[in-house]
């Protein structure tokens, strides 16, 4: 295609730095998904009612403060033009992000059923500062992305760099959580308390180091800048933010990937939060390995599949060109390498398992930017303008929907099968065991499954449509 000759305008150092920020991000991301829900409930001892309730107030205040930050950060300030339209906000949501982790596992000491409340307004407060600075850095940090990388080969190339350094963000989140904190039954009480908290230090630390290295990467192209500024003095109009929501939303494109990114994220913040307790509940345990080493060994089986597979999903997508076909492959993988998690409780057939999964998490996240940046230059082409913030505020909307998904289902799984809060291992009743597995493998599996057949039947930025929309681009100097 003739526009990819020009077409690789940073260089593949400047996209590892990029990358930096998605190893940080994720990096945070990964150990607060995968431990909040499982401190509040089998260390602290909060009633799981409970722990919903502020899981959920948390999750609509996600819902509405990613876009609502996505919109008012989409516009010229007066330090655009010198530091860009993205910098600014990667750093002020970046740095606090890394600080802010710490306190939401410092909770007062206080008795989990007296002090309920208490431990409810921490969890609550604490989540939602967490999530400020994080949807302050990731809103500005998905919307740089078509913004920098403007061609098809040049978004391949660089999510082929920046996803396998994503991993390893997310292999240190899920690795070095259990390897720091101790499970409960393993030490005493106060001492798994306290593990927790130097966790969220250790995590804070590694997390900040990823975001320094991540500034020379969040540079933007001051040409870029400049034409961003003319097009804007041009048109200074904007419209409102319900406005901005509904326009979106009559995208078919967007409305469709928002579908399946958001049952994905129900997929993926539901088998994060079940893996601590399938490693600390019901898998059987192996003589000469702790229990912090098997939950870091099957943490590290899928992501070795994803980062063994990465680059073949890249080279495989130049080969077809085809991002429909690679994200509808990947998704329909996940939901049938979930399943036999329902059912499997071997230690070594988890690993085999959760490998295997792992090979299509790596097609599904090196899609996730080039199918989002199709639809997003689809909505420039329809609007003529540049709304990646927005977009990207909304996409974080629906996204949330995991969470409530993965609470409401932890919730109403362990009521019925009398999942005991802040209970040692030895005293669950086997029903509970079960309804770990069931919302391991079977609840994902359904979820991504209902994502994939939209996608399928709705999705319609074919090849054609999408070198069309890049033709467009040029046409109205908005490439």
């Amino acid at each position: 295609m003739k526009e990819d000759v020009l077409e690789v305008r940073h260089s593949k150092l400047n996209m590892a730095s990029y990358g930096s920020g998605s190893a940080a991000r994720e990096f945070l991301n990964m150990a607060f998904t995968g431990t909040v829900f499982f401190y509040y409930e089998a260390v602290v001892g909060l009633e799981v009612w409970v722990i919903f309730l502020a899981t959920f107030l948390f999750a609509l205040y996600n819902m509405v403060n990613d876009p609502f930050i996505g919109y008012l950060t989409n516009r010229p300030f007066k330090f655009t033009k010198k530091y860009g339209r993205r910098f600014p906000w990667l750093l002020l949501g970046g740095i606090p992000l890394c600080a802010s982790y710490i306190i939401v596992f410092m909770p007062p000491v206080t008795d989990p059923t007296s002090g309920a409340w208490f431990l409810f307004a921490w969890m609550l407060l604490t989540m939602c500062l967490f999530d400020t600075f994080h949807s302050l850095f990731f809103v500005n940090f998905m919307a740089l992305f078509p913004e920098k990388h403007r061609s098809n080969k040049e978004r391949r190339v660089a999510s082929g760099i920046y996803i396998p350094i994503g991993v390893i963000g997310v292999a240190l989140g899920a690795l070095v959580p259990p390897l720091v904190f101790k499970y409960p039954g393993t030490a005493a009480p106060d001492i798994v308390l306290q593990s927790f908290i130097v966790q969220g230090v250790v995590i804070a630390l590694i997390g900040l180091i990823g975001m320094l290295l991540a500034i020379p990467g969040f540079r933007e192209d001051k040409d870029l800048v400049g034409k961003y500024l003319e097009t804007y003095e041009k048109n200074p109009e904007r419209e409102s933010f319900f406005k901005s929501l509904v326009i979106a939303l009559k995208q078919k494109s967007f409305l469709v990937y928002m579908v399946i990114y958001t049952l994905y994220q129900c997929l993926v913040v539901t088998m994060q939060n079940s893996l601590n307790y399938e490693v600390g509940y019901v898998i059987e345990k192996v003589p000469g390995i702790s229990v912090n080493l098997m939950a870091t060994l099957i943490f590290a089986s899928f992501l070795v599949g994803v980062i063994v597979s990465s680059p073949v999903w890249v080279k495989y997508s130049h080969k077809v060109n085809n991002n429909k076909k690679i994200m509808l492959i990947s998704a329909i993988g996940l939901g049938v390498f979930a399943l036999p998690l329902l059912f499997v409780t071997n230690y070594w057939a988890v690993i085999a398992v959760m490998f295997l999964w792992g090979i299509f998490l790596g097609g599904f996240w090196v899609m996730i930017f080039p199918v989002m940046s199709d639809v997003i230059d689809e909505s420039v082409v329809i609007t003529g303008r540049r709304e990646e913030g927005v977009y990207s505020g909304f996409s974080q909307f629906f996204a949330r929907i995991g969470i409530i998904a993965q609470t409401i289902t932890f919730a109403i799984v362990h009521t019925l099968t009398g999942f005991i809060e802040g209970g040692d291992p030895s005293i669950q009743p086997p029903e509970a065991l079960v309804g770990i597995q069931i919302h391991l493998g079977l609840i994902p599996a359904i979820f991504i499954f209902i994502g994939a057949f939209f996608f399928w039947k709705y999705y319609d930025l074919t090849p054609e449509k999408i070198d069309a929309t890049q033709v467009k681009l040029g046409e109205l100097g908005l490439k």
